[in-house]
């Protein structure tokens, strides 16, 4: 190959020059198959696009709910917990009464950030935020009959 020359120009029988185009028909040349229209493909795209959106939406609700529930889960464990620790009083029993509290505080305190991912337009999350709330207030009480046990 000689200096200066690229692979396009060093007149190589495989070399493809894409500039040349006048042999290749354009795709306005060849019909449309049979059964196919232009319009329909535009609607059906719009149409998709709201389908994504209604099931991103429905995901949206579904995960906020699940996040609002997940507070049940800790309340039995914490539950079973206490009723494990006893009416002694020891570095145990302290340990689960001040996490009792501590987890249900912390998470009342943080409920926009909890529900932040899901915020849409379409979800409702009040409903969810109540039953997180609820949830975890019940937690606390839970923490603070054990403290007064």
């Amino acid at each position: 190959m000689e200096k200066g020359k690229g692979i396009m120009g060093s007149g190589r029988r495989w070399a493809v020059h894409f500039s040349d185009n006048s042999t290749a028909p354009s795709s306005r040349d060849i019909p449309d198959p049979p059964g196919f229209a232009r319009a329909s493909v535009d609607q059906d795209d719009s149409t998709v696009s709201r389908q994504k959106k209604d099931a991103e939406s429905n995901w949206k609700s579904q995960k906020a709910w699940e996040v609002a529930q997940a507070p049940f889960k800790n309340l039995l464990m914490m539950g079973f917990m206490m009723w494990m620790a006893g009416n002694t009083v020891h570095l145990f029993s302290i340990g689960i009464t001040f996490s009792a509290l501590w987890q249900p505080i912390s998470a009342l305190q943080g409920v926009g950030k909890v529900f932040e991912p899901y915020k849409d337009n379409k979800v409702d999350l009040l409903g969810p935020k109540l039953l997180f709330i609820a949830l975890n207030l019940g937690g606390l009480a839970l923490g603070v009959w054990k403290g007064f046990k």
